[in-house]
């Protein structure tokens, strides 16, 4: 055990390195994977700063340094400010020595994205797509997409790893840090091997969550969550769900389930009846033909068919049933959220998804709900905003996913002395068990007209 010096208080100070073994960050590679981290974050950038947060004597950290400038993973930047002697040389990471490959899945789209290492977009694409078409021309379509973002955005060490969101939860993998989940919100995709098929295409590992986590952490990273620590972000569409950042970590849950608000029972039915895009469109299609609102009666006469989104048009303009529906919408999804803050106790609630785009009425009634049924200090300084970030926030997020995997630190000390991740034996039994899965588990055949779950 590290012996720990006492302050003048009486509070435990700084770490004292204890005479003996030394500890598992002085091994070459847990000390090269600590240094590059750091390096990494902007914690310490010169030689000086490291050898403080590291506790590593100066030789080490030289040496390191040194390996690292060979391997590619840092260079050398500007002259610092000099402060008693000579000014010292910042080191600073390479995040363009590899690239990360983002990819989000919904019902009727898809999304790709490349960023650098530190999880920031370089560049997204959006189309249409049918998923019900089958697996087999979404993994091939996601490849080409790929392979044409690699050719514009290119770096000398290729594809260092691929995030892939998509609907519904995903199983969190047992132990494993490579793991290929079954995807099962598209009933006709089971038992086809999607994320093996698209690492052996690709040649990089794959590291998939649930499209609501994604765009949590994208959120957070580069949205309305960043520097905050504790929030919850509300995807509000086809399904409902939240994800959860509790103390700066994502919070997945037991089985990687965490967020599935959408079952919540409120009056009338679970809250994905009352609230989800497909309620409300079927409810603005019957007061369209019902004449209950001559706005939507209006949109239907125009184009053949009314839309969530046609909704908040009309609530905008004023129309009464719109500005009913939607007020209702937003109050039963905030008493869904209180006792969510209640319990978390958040600094922020972001609401993103098509149906959380209608505009100011259903997010008043989601405040009104939520400030009104929870503890005064938990809402004292609690803000509910709608997200900004739209279709880019799951890409974000999904860089982020993989940003974070690749760098930590049990993963990284696999790789970091071969120069990249697609090096980590991990990643090549994982490559190989994904070949041969592909060969020995092949789709099962698709049911005709088969719908999406």
């Amino acid at each position: 055990m590290d012996e720990r010096s006492i302050s003048n208080d009486g509070q435990a100070a700084v770490p004292r390195r204890a005479a003996g073994r030394p500890r598992a960050s002085e091994s070459a590679h847990g000390s090269l994977a600590l240094l590059l981290n750091l390096v990494r974050s902007g914690v310490a950038t010169t030689r000086q700063e490291l050898e403080a947060q590291s506790e590593m004597g100066r030789a080490v950290v030289t040496d390191r340094l040194a390996t690292l400038l060979k391997l590619g993973l840092i260079e050398e930047g500007e002259l610092g400010p000099a402060v008693g002697g000579r000014a010292p040389r910042h080191v600073r990471f390479r995040s363009r020595m590899g690239i990360i490959l983002a990819a989000v899945l919904d019902h009727s789209s898809l999304a790709v994205g490349v960023s650098d290492l530190t999880g920031r977009l370089l560049a997204e694409h959006h189309e249409a797509v049918e998923l019900a078409a089958g697996p087999e021309p979404v993994v091939q379509r996601l490849a080409t997409l790929f392979a044409w973002m690699l050719e514009e955005h290119g770096s000398e060490g290729g594809i260092w790893g691929i995030g892939l969101a998509v609907p519904g939860a995903v199983e969190k993998p047992d132990g494993q840090r490579l793991f290929a989940p079954p995807l099962t919100a598209f009933q006709n995709w089971d038992g086809f091997p999607f994320v093996e098929q698209l690492a052996t295409l690709v040649g990089a590992p794959v590291w998939v969550r649930s499209g609501v986590q994604t765009m949590t952490m994208g959120e957070l990273k580069s949205g309305s969550g960043i520097g905050l620590t504790d929030m919850i972000f509300v995807k509000l569409g086809r399904s409902i769900s939240a994800g959860v950042i509790s103390e700066g970590s994502l919070h997945r849950g037991a089985q990687g389930a965490a967020g599935m608000i959408g079952h919540t029972f409120v009056e009338g039915g679970n809250l994905e009846a009352i609230a989800g895009s497909e309620a409300l469109t079927r409810e603005a299609r019957q007061a369209a033909d019902s004449g209950r609102s001559a706005y939507l009666a209006g949109v239907l006469a125009r184009t053949g068919e009314v839309t969530v989104t046609d909704a908040g048009h009309g609530a905008q303009l004023g129309d009464p049933f719109c500005i009913d529906l939607l007020g209702r919408c937003g109050r039963a999804v905030g008493e869904v959220l209180a006792p969510l803050a209640n319990l978390l106790n958040p600094s922020l609630i972001v609401l993103g998804g098509p149906v959380a785009e209608t505009g100011d009425i259903l997010l008043a009634a989601v405040r009104e709900a939520v400030y009104r049924q929870s503890h005064p200090v938990v809402t004292r300084d609690l803000r509910i905003l709608r997200s900004q970030m739209g279709g880019s926030a799951g890409l974000v997020g999904a860089a982020q996913v993989v940003a974070e995997a690749l760098f930590d630190p049990r993963f990284l000390q696999g790789w970091i002395t071969l120069g990249s991740p697609r090096e980590h034996p991990e990643f090549k039994d994982f490559l190989a068990r994904a070949a041969l899965d592909t060969v020995t588990r092949p789709a099962k055949p698709r049911p005709p007209g088969g719908s999406l779950a």
